[in-house]
């Protein structure tokens, strides 16, 4: 019977059947690895982060994240690296040296930055406004969650997801809520998963038939645009040197996402001379950097911090941040249209979030269901780059102040 105790006790059934919430986190982590399996939401991310929730709660296993960045040891100082790693297990070390220290976000953006085309925002600049005005969402749900109880800095980690980038969500709340990092995390990317869905909801709940089958490119043949770009690859060389320097000296705070961002897709205009720059960046660092950024935001999740009412409260405010970002770029474009000739589709507006380039993407399906000739996706990535710096530059701002 001695040996038959300690063969259980070995096991962790008696933590699991003791806690029920290591059920319910083992059931979302399954449900995390469904979505990205099954459903191709958001894959590269979901499935990570699923299988880091998984690790997290399995007890016993010593994968969850912990609060160690507080522990004072008995000499008065702080727990370093090597100490966390040795008491706490692998999963804190890379937490604490990637995550907790803003490291991979900035890395992701530099790969984003080496995926991205400015060309399509250079050419319709006009357009790159509603990228800014569809930042509506995070500033709106910041306010409503400071007035449901949340504090100024953790309202602005739960309305940052409105900007729908999940790099920038990561690194908002690093800076200023780290314990919210998980909820916020699978906020985040589940709601970029669903844009398929969220997008037409919203679009088609706002905008009548006629609105949405604006072709923009009758509109450019009835009126041209009065500047052209003679030569567009030396334009896209200069523009992420130029806007790094302007936006950074206003803005000093969104360096480490705006300025990877920038160097990223400089990287990839100049071209072949430093093609194994770029393609480094965009394969091995990136994909690196992303399986460490699932795994160690899913290790966040477990049972005791993700499960209560503060985590609904964070899932239902970042649908209204997504929500309320898309109105905001829609209202921008409907109030445009009040004022000029030249009449702009509001499905632009509403691809000002951030989401490169589903957003877009979905936006052109949307425009083709109501005219198979009205392919507006290249004026839809105007609006939709530039979500990606307002978002940037917005998670910039909020750290400045609260930070």
């Amino acid at each position: 019977m001695d040996i038959l105790n300690k063969l259980y006790e070995m096991t962790a059934f008696g933590d699991i059947f003791g806690n029920p919430g290591y059920i319910v986190m083992l059931l979302i982590g399954c449900l995390l690895l469904y979505l990205g399996i099954k459903k191709q939401y958001e894959p590269l991310l979901l499935i990570p982060i699923g299988f880091g929730v998984i690790l997290a709660n399995l007890p016993g296993g010593g994968m969850g994240v912990v609060d160690a960045s507080n522990i004072q040891l008995a000499d008065g100082r702080y727990m370093n690296f090597f100490e966390i790693a040795h008491e706490y297990g692998i999963m804190n070390l890379l937490y604490y040296s990637l995550i907790k220290t803003g490291l991979l976000p900035p890395i992701i953006f530099m790969g984003v930055g080496a995926l991205t085309d400015f060309g399509p925002m250079l050419r319709n600049l006009k357009l790159a406004f509603f990228g800014a005005a569809a930042q509506l969402g995070i500033f709106i749900v910041i306010f409503a969650a400071i007035f449901l109880g949340f504090t100024p800095k953790e309202a602005a980690s739960l309305g940052i997801i409105g900007g729908a980038d999940g790099p920038t969500a990561i690194y908002t709340t690093i800076k200023l809520a780290p314990q919210l990092l998980g909820p916020i995390a699978i906020a985040a990317y589940s709601y970029m998963a669903l844009i398929p869905v969220i997008l037409p909801f919203v679009s088609k709940l706002l905008c009548s038939k006629k609105e949405l089958m604006i072709n923009m490119k009758e509109m450019d043949r009835k009126y041209p645009p009065k500047v052209k770009i003679k030569n567009l690859h030396v334009v896209k060389i200069i523009f992420p040197v130029l806007l790094g320097i302007v936006i950074c000296i206003f803005v000093p705070s969104s360096v480490p996402l705006l300025g990877m961002l920038l160097f990223g897709n400089l990287v990839k205009e100049i071209g072949i001379s430093v093609g194994r720059l770029s393609d480094t960046i965009t394969n091995a660092i990136m994909n690196t950097a992303t399986i460490f950024l699932g795994l160690t935001v899913g290790a966040t999740m477990t049972a005791d911090v993700f499960l209560n009412w503060k985590t609904i409260m964070i899932l239902v405010g970042g649908f209204l941040a997504f929500a309320i970002s898309i109105l905001g770029g829609i209202s921008a474009v409907k109030i445009t249209n009040l004022f000029n000739k030249k009449k702009i589709n509001p499905l632009i507006g509403a691809t000002g979030l951030s989401a490169v380039p589903m957003a877009s993407r979905v936006a052109n399906e949307i425009a083709l269901e109501h005219d198979p000739s009205n392919h507006i996706l290249q004026y839809c990535m105007s609006s939709n780059i530039s979500g990606v710096i307002g978002s940037a530059v917005a998670a910039g701002v909020l750290i400045s102040f609260l930070g």
